[in-house]
């Protein structure tokens, strides 16, 4: 453990007193490490997340935080001291916080399952992302809107040489958002993958790490600025606006370049949906081929709307929620 003298004592903070009000900047006592897997970190990045604006205006049912809450679920720092040597990490490592599980029961059903021939890459047991009764940072527990944060050393990934704390802050929620949807499409190299909202933050880094994972990337979006972030960023994913191009004269060209002539063998081998409008939703689903993966990441506000005969007619195109 790092030497207790070294450390302040207090620490500043932005703290939410209240839904629908700004943040205040306050001094606060540091955090205490209270469980063998803590660490404390300084903070040195910080991201805002859509999750956080959700959260300021009310809108974060189930788990409402209890005030003053300090925001932030995906950050990066400097390990500062341990409450354990067993612990993997040490004083001086880099870390990226994620929003998995802070604390977690140790007992539910999630964490005493651990891995299994349906899920082979699960947490070992005594721990789980998924617990119920754990803290969230940022969500449901304080977050890294501050100088100093105790986490967990099961919800952290060291920071590789060359990466810095302001790239990792926004790939532990943004970034891990997006690879882990990908992930779910389970596609090979040179498959076709469409990320419907591609402008956005997630989306523009998906498109990026799709191309890098092999796969031939379509983004699509309906507006100027994410249209021109993406073709900034990328020059190798193929990019439609979808205020321009209809989905069935995309999937018409996609089958032309790979040379199929069947209707239903046509379009994409999986699409994302990040958008949480209908629209969208549906002119991702109209780009996919027969038993294409469809990956909803979207919260909307309302139900979206399925089609039944479009679905059955793809033979059985699952469409799933993604489950961090």
């Amino acid at each position: 453990m790092a030497n207790p003298t070294a450390l302040p004592s207090t620490m500043k903070a932005q703290l939410l007193m209240a839904y629908n009000q700004p943040y205040e900047y306050c001094n606060i006592p540091l955090p205490s490490m209270e469980e063998p897997h803590d660490v404390l970190i300084k903070v040195e990045a910080a991201s805002y997340c859509h999750t956080d604006a959700v959260l300021a205006a009310g809108k974060m049912a189930p788990n409402p935080p209890s005030f003053p809450h300090i925001g932030c679920h995906e950050f990066a720092g400097t390990v500062v001291a341990l409450a354990s040597p067993a612990v993997s990490l040490r004083v001086g490592d880099r870390v990226g916080v994620g929003g998995r599980s802070f604390r977690p029961c140790t007992t539910c059903f999630e964490c005493i399952s651990g891995p299994s021939a349906a899920n082979p890459d699960a947490d070992p047991p005594g721990y789980s992302v998924y617990c119920p009764n754990s803290i969230n940072n940022g969500i449901s527990g304080p977050g890294g809107f501050r100088e100093y944060a105790v986490v967990d050393t099961r919800q952290v990934a060291l920071v590789p040489d060359g990466v810095s704390t302001i790239d990792t802050s926004v790939m532990m929620c943004a970034g891990l958002t997006i690879y882990s949807s990908l992930k779910r499409c389970k596609l090979q190299r040179g498959q076709r993958v469409g990320i419907v909202g591609c402008g956005g933050g997630l989306g523009h880094l998906g498109l990026q790490f799709a191309i890098a994972m092999g796969l031939k990337a379509l983004g699509v979006d309906n507006a100027d600025v994410p249209l021109s972030l993406v073709r900034q960023t990328t020059s190798e994913a193929r990019i439609v606006d979808a205020r321009k191009e209809h989905a069935e004269t995309v999937v018409k060209q996609l089958g032309e370049e790979d040379g199929r002539v069947d209707r239903g063998h046509m379009g994409l081998d999986a699409v994302i949906i990040l958008p949480e409008s209908q629209a969208a939703f549906t002119y991702g689903m109209k780009l996919l081929r027969n038993h294409g993966t469809c990956v909803v990441v979207s919260f909307p506000e309302k139900p979206y709307i399925l089609i039944v005969c479009p679905i059955f007619s793809k033979r059985g195109n699952p469409c799933q929620y993604i489950r961090l």
